[in-house]
């Protein structure tokens, strides 16, 4: 049993993970352990069988919640990052040149980092003091010199910033290269049709905004774009025989046992966030202006990001002009029971952007559990650690 006398849990880190997860997540995790032991594609049994019907199930759901056409070119990852890796080190070689961002996470910046070193060219166009990343800024660099490809993130973990994903893949393609995107913190909070977008690769994660559980992520590859798989192995089928992987989607790129439940769990996940999604996005932004205009109120914090008034996804860094991040955070959570997150967040690059690089910020990210009172509770209390 918890300590009787603690405070309640008001969480504020959904842009980590999503929590609670909806029902249906959790009856789909539930029925995967159940009811779906057999593994798909891997035997002609009748559990197996099953298995794979419902894998086909959870890709068309989540292809359906993109705007992807083929289910076949939504791959299934172990996470956003393992996506971005995939896409980074399948279509980069020793001698090519990338275009990224100054507001990019560890997922894109780290992979790059050791590219670099085994001799890909990367050049960062920085953002604004909003995060917000100028198409014109984006040109001009993939000009200056042959590109092979441009990548972006679709919104800041740090910022809640948009970025103008469509005309960053137009001006990309208009220069030959190819436009890869992390969408982690994209689909959920924002409408994402890949098919509009016209972009080249897209990964995002299932257990953020998309409310599914941890241990999954999407990767979007547009049809005529290949890539080396990054782990070869197993994929059953009738290929069993051959040494190398299969050409077919998805085999060639999902080499090894599936993580059933993580997908299970996402493809619910999707069905529940399109059918909700309207409801879900208002509630976020209703949250979101009364967060926002309460953090503006509070003497001392600068809150990183758009002004009051701009599309965002809900997410808000707020710095203090001299208390460390991490007290607070601190506070929050063992005196209030309010979890946020503080520090660096995986993106020193954006904090650097920012001028906060030193210590962080104390981030505030909202989801579809949370309610007004939480964010006057969190909004009192913040206001109490830092007076």
């Amino acid at each position: 049993m918890g300590d009787p006398g603690a405070p309640q849990i008001r969480y504020f880190d959904h842009a980590a993970t999503s929590w609670p997860k909806p029902v249906e997540v959790v009856v789909a995790v539930t029925e995967a352990l159940e009811r779906f032991g057999g593994n798909p594609g891997r035997g002609a049994h009748t559990m197996a069988l099953r298995t794979g019907r419902a894998v086909l199930e959870a890709r068309r759901s989540c292809a359906e919640l993109l705007g992807v056409a083929d289910p076949r070119d939504v791959l299934f990852t172990p996470s956003s990052t393992c996506g971005m890796n995939m896409a980074l080190n399948g279509l980069l070689e020793p001698g090519d040149r990338v275009v990224t961002t100054s507001m990019e996470h560890n997922a894109v910046a780290r992979p790059l980092n050791t590219l670099a070193k085994r001799g890909v060219a990367v050049d960062v166009v920085y953002a604004d003091r909003t995060g917000l990343v100028d198409p014109d800024d984006v040109e001009r660099a993939v000009k200056a010199a042959k590109t092979r490809l441009v990548v972006c993130q679709h919104a800041s973990n740090v910022t809640g910033t948009v970025q103008p994903i469509g005309d960053i893949a137009d001006i990309a393609h208009d220069a030959g290269a190819l436009a890869v995107v992390d969408g982690s913190q994209g689909p959920g909070h924002v409408p994402v049709d890949i098919g509009a977008l016209g972009v080249d690769a897209y990964a995002t994660s299932g257990h953020k905004g998309l409310l599914g559980p941890q241990g999954v992520g999407l990767l979007y590859l547009r049809q005529g774009v290949e890539i080396e798989p990054l782990c070869a192995g197993g994929t059953g089928g009738g290929s069993s025989a051959s040494p190398e992987m299969p050409d077919e989607r998805p085999d060639r790129y999902e080499a090894g046992t599936q993580n059933t439940l993580g997908i299970l769990g996402v493809g619910a996940a999707a069905r529940f966030v399109a059918e909700h999604f309207d409801e879900i996005r208002r509630h976020e932004q209703a949250l979101s202006r009364r967060l926002h205009e309460g953090l503006l109120s509070i003497a001392g914090l600068a809150v990183l990001g758009p002004e009051l008034g701009v599309e965002r996804v809900p997410v808000f860094t707020v710095a203090h002009e001299w208390i460390d991040p991490d007290h607070i955070a601190f506070a929050l959570d063992r005196t209030y029971g309010i979890a946020v997150r503080a520090g660096l967040h995986c993106c020193p690059w954006a904090h650097e952007t920012l001028g906060t690089a030193e210590a962080g910020g104390v981030r505030f990210s909202l989801g579809w559990g949370l309610t007004e009172q939480d964010v006057d509770v969190a909004l009192a209390a913040l206001e109490e650690v830092v007076s």
